[in-house]
């Protein structure tokens, strides 16, 4: 008993000594084209279950640990979803284990969506149970991608930060999830505000589990300019959109063309998408 116990304990660690995340490499990925608008979105995927009521968070629960036949149906639905886009931040996928058939989803909406870039952030390694992670898709070369462990008195939440065009003046995608707890939630804004102080051109994206009048009043955010989305643009509930939880944040100097919670109800998450021009100035740097 002991032995087997030891085994599966050091199993477990050995996993969490493995590389935190995955990408694809940029072979094959266009060079960013300043010239266009940027398509955004930003979706929170719940691992690939299709929630369409609070029950379903009781009975289909069991879908956070166990593989279910239909997961891959949605992803599929997700991914012809993406494919409209040029940047996709991602929340709560599965960076390969029981629950998602070990499938890594970011890879497989990338592939499926037929976007060439793609970035896995872990955040929360619990071997082959689950691989808590965030994702970026990418239809354009990027500068460079980090990644960061957001603080908080329970790891497991982080932020990719992927920067595009001219080094001395890039334009700057920082995907993040934030935690539930408003504590946190002040440390880690006061993170992300530290690693955008000096640049011009921002956008902030993903599930911040917080409504833009309190991220952009009562947190570090409200020492920049960052335009939202209007106080009405809903994401969650899915099929009764009331809270306003998913965000696109962007500095003014970028051109908001269109903004919109997407209506497509296939996680417990609506996705929001945007489109932002950059300003001319910056355009005549390339």
């Amino acid at each position: 008993m002991y032995k087997r116990i030891r085994k599966q304990i050091d199993g477990f660690l050995k996993s969490e000594q493995e590389p935190r995340s995955r990408c694809s490499g940029f072979e094959h990925v266009p060079e960013f084209e300043p010239h266009r608008h940027i398509r955004l979105l930003t979706f929170n995927i719940q691992v690939g279950i299709n929630t369409t009521s609070y029950r379903h968070y009781v009975t289909r629960s069991w879908q956070h640990v166990l593989p279910h036949r239909n997961r891959i149906e949605n992803l599929d639905r997700i991914a012809r979803l993406v494919s409209n886009y040029d940047v996709v931040a991602l929340q709560e996928c599965d960076g390969g284990s029981l629950r998602s058939g070990f499938i890594n989803q970011v890879q497989y909406l990338a592939e499926a969506a037929g976007i060439p870039y793609w970035y896995q952030q872990l955040n929360r390694n619990m071997g082959q149970i689950a691989q808590h992670s965030n994702g970026l898709l990418s239809r354009f070369r990027p500068l460079d991608v980090t990644e960061h462990r957001l603080p908080g008195l329970i790891p497991g939440r982080g932020a990719i930060i992927a920067r595009y065009g001219a080094k001395e003046d890039p334009l700057v995608l920082v995907l993040m999830h934030l935690s539930l707890s408003k504590a946190a939630q002040q440390r880690q804004l006061g993170y992300i505000r530290e690693q955008i102080a000096d640049y011009q051109h921002v956008v902030l994206m993903g599930d911040m589990n917080a409504h833009a009048e309190q991220l952009l009043t009562r947190t570090p955010l409200k020492e920049t300019d960052l335009v939202p989305l209007p106080e009405t643009a809903h994401s969650f509930p899915s099929w009764r959109p009331e809270k306003a939880l998913d965000h696109i944040l962007v500095s003014p100097s970028l051109e908001i063309r269109r903004s919109e919670v997407v209506s497509y109800p296939v996680s417990d998450h609506l996705p929001i998408a945007m489109d932002v021009a950059l300003p001319k100035g910056y355009l005549e740097t390339f």
